[in-house]
């Protein structure tokens, strides 16, 4: 657990909607929910959104899921995350790494309807939950290895 870095970080699932973000607490225990960024008025006030978010939590990495298929191959729609993600890329100097995301968008439905949210519900948040998925798992994995989780944004 030596290699294991304390710090704020903040995860992203990033679809072509919605943009769930999740923040851990400055020790990188646990990972929460922090906001729903829609993407419906085009990728500028999003990046506008979580460039605020960036500056206000002072993070000292993001945390990205990378869209995979189940055999662990590149999904279609790694491309619009990583043209995304680029493009929030030069707006901070913060490091983004690509973590592996299979499955947390159906384990997030799952965890909130099993808390009893209806469908409606679940799409406004599930994004979010699903970015928690996503941290909990990264910060997890540097924990038990000592490495940061995933690989650098390309």
């Amino acid at each position: 657990m030596s290699g294991f870095r304390r710090g704020r970080r903040l995860a992203l699932d990033v679809g072509s909607v919605r943009i769930g973000v999740a923040a851990c607490d400055p020790d990188g225990i646990l990972a929460t929910p922090l906001a729903t960024v829609r993407r419906k008025d085009g990728d500028g006030p999003a990046l506008d959104a979580l460039s605020a978010l960036i500056a206000e939590h002072e993070p000292l990495e993001l945390i990205a899921g990378r869209p995979t298929s189940l055999d662990g191959a590149d999904r279609a729609a790694v491309d619009h995350a990583g043209e995304f993600l680029r493009a929030l890329a030069a707006r901070t100097d913060v490091p983004i790494r690509l973590v592996d995301e299979r499955f947390t968008t159906v384990q997030a439905h799952g965890v909130l309807a099993s808390a009893g949210r209806s469908s409606k519900q679940r799409r406004e948040i599930v994004d979010s939950v699903a970015a928690v998925l996503i941290l909990q798992s990264a910060l997890d994995a540097e924990k038990g290895s000592g490495q940061p989780a995933g690989t650098p944004l390309p």
